[in-house]
């Protein structure tokens, strides 16, 4: 079971075999295409569009990638959830409210947990931090330059 999970949960993004070749700048590496009756091809790229998007697939540090297996793997996790709760001896979750409960707001957390107001100045403990602008969610990374 230990090796089992340990596949998923400690591999790269693509392993050393799948690349075939790296020369002049490009990289070249077998995939599958699944859309095509799930033919192995070879697709090349340039190194920094390579680089690029191998690391959209590094975590950030302290992060852990893991798969949900056990009682929360997906196949039938809302049963097997439920079973949990009989045997805790838990109330099952209140679904018929037609109104959800609002989240509690990341900041009202923080001062519950530390003691300390995000919404207040951190220099003169006095003053409210307020909204000036937000910024757009759907921002793309910035360009990298290269500066070879």
């Amino acid at each position: 079971m230990v090796d089992y999970v340990g596949r998923y949960t400690h591999r790269v993004a693509i392993s050393n075999h799948r690349i075939v070749d790296i020369e002049n700048g490009q990289v070249k590496f077998n995939w599958r295409d699944y859309r095509d009756h799930n033919r192995q091809k070879i697709m090349t790229l340039p190194a920094e569009e390579f680089i690029r998007r191998f690391l959209l697939h590094v975590l950030p540090s302290g992060f852990h990638r893991i798969r949900y297996y056990g009682f929360l793997g997906n196949r039938y996790r809302k049963e097997k959830l439920e079973h949990c709760r009989q045997l805790l001896g838990m109330t099952p979750p209140n679904e018929s409210s037609s109104q959800p409960q609002p989240c509690e707001d990341y900041r009202d957390r923080y001062e519950k947990l530390t003691g300390h107001s995000l919404r207040e100045c951190p220099v003169c403990h006095r003053g409210r931090m307020i909204t000036v602008k937000l910024l757009a969610k759907d921002r793309s990374p910035p360009a990298i330059s290269d500066i070879s």
